[in-house]
């Protein structure tokens, strides 16, 4: 039982790097496609003006097949929202623009309905999920040391600080989704990448032009 137990282990940790590697490989691929399509300018896309909760997808009713770059998507992702929840969570208790606490609000229901969609997947295609980015600093996460320093923030710096952490986020987000949607095997995830990719577009729109928003620059 014991070398069973052995066995297993590492088999789960051949297959975390593995899995580091074709994240590695995800990201690459979302920069270029991101970089041919325009990232940077995502809020400069055909956007609707408010955002609102994209629409719950039904739980996979049969078994779906997650190639590498899926299974590598959303093992990305599910640490990607959890570090934004956790910022919008922080944010609960600190003075912040209303407006920005408004959208945080709707990117709360939304990112929560995601995390339920992507771990049905994983579910559905018989897939453990792994921790695997624990402590790394990749773009777009919201990490443990940046929700650290907004804590430290003074009462003046947490809306502009906040804002500019989950900018990061959704605009990261958009890229990883368009990176699944070109290299991804799962049509029902590249679907979910599409939903969420539009999601997010919206998202920046509303960020980017909310009253005392202050003006993006190029590229960013």
């Amino acid at each position: 039982m014991d070398e069973q137990i052995m066995v297993e282990r590492r088999g789960l940790r051949v297959r975390a790097g593995r899995l580091v590697g074709v994240v590695a490989t995800l990201v690459a691929t979302a920069l270029a496609v991101g970089l041919t399509q325009g990232w940077g300018r995502t809020n400069r896309e055909p956007a609707a003006s408010s955002v609102t909760a994209s629409p719950a997808a039904a739980a996979p009713t049969a078994p779906v097949v997650l190639n590498g770059t899926d299974d590598a998507f959303i093992q990305l992702l599910i640490p990607m929202n959890e570090g934004a929840l956790a910022l919008i969570d922080q944010l609960d208790a600190r003075p912040a623009d209303p407006s920005l606490r408004a959208l945080l609000g709707e990117v709360r229901q939304a990112h929560q309905t995601e995390l339920r969609d992507l771990r049905g997947l994983l579910a559905a295609g018989n897939v453990p999920e792994l921790n695997i980015h624990e402590g790394h600093q990749m773009p777009g996460m919201v990490t443990d040391a940046r929700l650290a320093e907004l804590r430290a923030a003074s009462d003046a710096e947490v809306s502009s600080r906040a804002a500019a952490l989950i900018r990061a986020h959704l605009a990261q987000t958009v890229v990883l989704c368009r990176g699944e949607q070109t290299a991804g095997g799962s049509p029902e995830l590249k679907a979910l990448a599409g939903r969420i990719q539009q999601a997010r577009a919206a998202e920046l729109n509303t960020l980017d032009n909310r009253p005392g928003a202050p003006t993006a620059a190029p590229g960013g």
